[in-house]
């Protein structure tokens, strides 16, 4: 097999979109806490129970796309600043009592008490907005910087959690840790979106002056709403992972597999890119991996995606100001994100005759986009029986000693891929890869099977639950 050019450095991955540049440079250009409100480090414990008791509703694509296409109204704003405020305060108490949970000998390790601690201290720079309504754009920016120092500093959770784990591996048993790691990690993907989901909209909002807003406008690609991308590609997601991992794989092994797209490559819809970055990531890593180690990197691997069918009967699930139409499969289904019981006071179907025309509706096209599904074929071998039942189990068992939560230099190359969104460079090789995937996948109702052919190779079934391609 042809070898590509020789690679003498890995370049800057650009794992990122503009928009979540934006997000993390927020710190830097906020600060890290807000000058007119000085929290105590303490949390009181009835707070912590009546915020906890809180009904914890599922978060939907939708909420994150109804205050509309940035930039924003001073109304608009002020409002996703206020929905955000409504809902992490409960899900950060949760997660506070959540850990208490654990047994005292858990809890007490220095790993997993900085985690505690940042709950704490997260909940208490809530705590002064959470008893009133933000009502000024002042007041807005305040909240905003809490917020920004809210993403950073749980920016490396999941490997501070891991250590901790693997430290008190004798007091716990492996399926309690899995069980409670699904929990947390599930959580901590709906508050961090929700977080960054506002500052990306307040950046994007922002009208400093007309060069700046002109700037701006060029920078932040027109189809992203915040964090979501609402003409997102999956192919071209798909080849920029391929270039990333097929890198990597050529460092360490000298050779690279071809990678073959096929099925309907054209199809966009509306979904969160660095979730979808993430997934793609391990999934091509480990069939990389894979197709070289078995001595079959002449075999393509092949990735087909597919969209789903056209399904007849949508109606229109407009919020407050926004129509959105949805699937009535999608609409009726009370497992779904939809059935947001919170709003709906807030929620009327079909579109008002009287509306402004000023308003920035956002309307979903039919259901051909409401879905997507991609297969990822290999001829690797397959996972071995006794492996098969295990890999949707978070495993520690090849966490090196070695690795720190700031340096990877001891991790198998392949291993070390950075995670988008989230820095999770630092969890490689810790056998997170394909349950937190299935995590993000199913957070929004989607899915990740794998079927095993041992001996030969293996399919990867991944569907990604979106609402619809947004014109």
């Amino acid at each position: 097999m042809a070898l590509r050019h020789p690679v003498t450095r890995i370049p800057l991955r650009q794992r990122h979109n503009l928009v979540s540049a934006y997000l993390y440079s927020t710190a830097s250009l906020v600060g890290r806490s807000s000058d007119s409100v000085s929290p105590g480090t303490n949390v009181g414990e009835d707070d912590i129970a009546r915020l906890a008791a809180c009904r914890r509703r599922p978060l939907s694509l939708g909420d994150l796309l109804k205050h509309g296409r940035p930039p924003l109204s001073k109304e608009a704003l002020l409002d996703s600043a206020n929905f955000t405020l409504s809902l992490l305060p409960a899900r950060l108490a949760y997660r506070i009592q959540a850990l208490r949970n654990l047994p005292f000998i858990v809890v007490s390790n220095p790993h997993i008490s900085k985690i505690y601690n940042n709950y704490l201290q997260s909940l208490s720079t809530l705590l002064p907005y959470q008893q009133r309504r933000i009502s000024t754009i002042e007041e807005e920016k305040q909240f905003t910087e809490v917020m920004a120092n809210l993403v950073q500093t749980h920016t490396n959770t999941i490997p501070i959690l891991a250590r901790g784990f693997l430290e008190c591996r004798k007091y716990v048993s492996s399926a309690d840790v899995t069980k409670f790691l699904d929990t947390h990690l599930r959580a901590r993907i709906g508050t961090r979106l929700i977080a960054e989901q506002h500052l990306a909209l307040h950046l994007a909002s922002q009208h400093v002056g007309e060069k700046d807003t002109k700037q701006r406008r060029e920078s932040v690609p027109p189809n992203y709403i915040g964090v979501i991308d609402t003409a997102l590609s999956p192919a071209r997601i798909i080849k920029s992972c391929e270039l990333f991992v097929g890198e990597i794989c050529e460092l360490k092994y000298g050779v690279c597999p071809r990678l073959l797209v096929g099925g309907e490559p054209d199809t966009t819809f509306a979904y969160v890119p660095v979730h979808v970055e993430y997934i793609i990531t391990e999934l091509l890593k480990n069939a990389f991996r894979a197709v070289v180690e078995s001595g079959n990197e002449r075999e393509p691997i092949e990735v087909t995606i597919a969209a789903a069918p056209d399904v007849p009967g949508n109606h229109v699930h407009e919020v407050g100001n926004h129509v959105h139409e949805v699937p009535q499969w999608l609409a009726n289904s009370s497992s779904h994100h939809w059935a947001d019981t919170d709003f709906e006071s807030r929620i009327r179907f079909g579109s008002d005759p009287n509306e402004s025309a000023a308003s920035d509706t956002i309307r979903l096209s039919g259901a051909s986009s409401q879905s997507i599904t991609i297969r990822i074929r290999d001829r690797g071998g397959g996972i071995p029986p006794e492996v098969l039942p295990n890999v949707w189990s978070y495993s520690f068992s090849t966490f090196s000693d070695n690795v720190s939560t700031s340096s990877n230099g001891n991790i198998d190359a392949l291993n070390s891929i950075s995670g988008s969104g989230g820095n999770m460079s630092s969890i490689a090789g810790l056998g997170y890869g394909l349950p937190l995937s299935r995590a993000y996948a199913e957070y929004f109702g989607g899915s990740i099977a794998v079927q095993s052919l041992w001996g030969w190779g293996t399919d990867v079934y991944l569907t990604l639950q979106g609402i619809g391609k947004i014109e």
